[in-house]
């Protein structure tokens, strides 16, 4: 997921300020050049949503402005290019994904209570928790319980690990309505290639839909890594080309890659406020967008992976 502030330049700018136009919120020129008048015309907005306005479009923002991510068997753009409660629970996460997360000590895996998670996860998945968790900062049961519960959620039950894009016409218009302003979706309709290459091109580093980019970064892994620019993130971090084998994602990295998106936007820091259900919703916002889809299930996931890893 980007993180835009003044400086920062190319098609992700173009995106954000066209968005901000949209809204009312004039950005002074939709020219891929944040400068003081997209500043102001962030700052407007994250006023009008209750978020910290420091003029800086990271998750939360991101979030907000597309409109939180919808679920009908795949996800919204508010994947890892949005991502990831109301306006309110969000303030503050803009800011966290700027922090440079703690050095992991390499014992960190064996402070969790993994023998608690037995009958709870599938044994696939428990295998994969060491590992990602001396990698990527899991180190205690709290985050431990508030990443599997949104991973949960946004798979399925972890059976999900790449984004379902087969939607009938009506269900395009719901949820991506922008993408097909003035073009028919009857045209896209059940064509999930089509779909992803229109809905993810010319941002997160993917080319225009003749590319072919949207389609072949779609989101993949438990919390749907999206965009040339994240796989090439994730490819560097992992050392092992997910650019050009993209499935990887799905098939060996899809827990990995979910807590990539944790560690890459500190939602760490989120986790560590609590067990409440004020903070689960936070981490919710920052994963899924504002508001997030299906906080309750997200709470009782968290409740259930929290009891399961406190057992002596």
């Amino acid at each position: 997921m980007p993180v835009l502030k003044q400086g920062s330049l190319g098609p992700d700018v173009t995106n954000l300020q066209q968005q901000l136009k949209d809204l009312g919120f004039d950005p002074n020129g939709v020219d891929e050049n944040f400068g003081p008048g997209t500043r102001n015309a962030v700052i407007a907005f994250q006023q009008s949503k209750g978020l910290q306005a420091d003029g800086i479009a990271g998750p939360a923002t991101l979030a907000a402005l597309d409109g939180g991510s919808a679920s009908d068997g795949g996800s919204d753009e508010a994947t890892t290019d949005s991502a990831a409660g109301g306006a309110t629970a969000a303030a503050g996460d803009d800011a966290a994904a700027n922090v440079e997360p703690s050095p992991v000590p390499s014992s960190a895996a064996g402070a969790l209570n993994l023998n608690g998670l037995t009958g709870k996860l599938p044994a696939a998945v428990i295998a994969q928790i060491p590992d990602t968790a001396v990698e990527f900062g899991i180190t205690s049961n709290l985050r431990l319980a508030h990443f599997l519960a949104q991973c949960a959620l946004e798979s399925i039950g972890f059976t999900a690990t790449v984004e379902n894009l087969n939607y009938r016409a009506a269900r395009l218009m719901q949820i991506f309505p922008k993408y097909f302003r003035g073009v028919d979706p009857a045209a896209y309709a059940n064509n999930p290639t089509k779909i992803g290459n229109r809905v993810y091109a010319n941002r997160m580093g993917n080319g225009d839909e003749a590319s072919g980019d949207g389609f072949k970064f779609r989101g993949r892994g438990y919390i749907q890594l999206t965009g040339k620019n994240n796989y090439t993130s994730f490819s560097t971090f992992v050392g092992e080309d997910c650019v050009a084998n993209p499935d990887l994602v799905a098939t060996k990295y899809p827990l990995a890659s979910a807590a990539f998106y944790f560690k890459s936007n500190n939602i760490w820091a989120i986790c560590d406020r609590g067990a409440d259900d004020a903070t689960v919703t936070r981490v919710s916002v920052a994963v899924n967008g504002s508001p997030p889809h299906a906080v309750p299930e997200r709470i009782q996931n968290f409740k259930t992976f929290m009891s399961a890893l406190s057992q002596v």
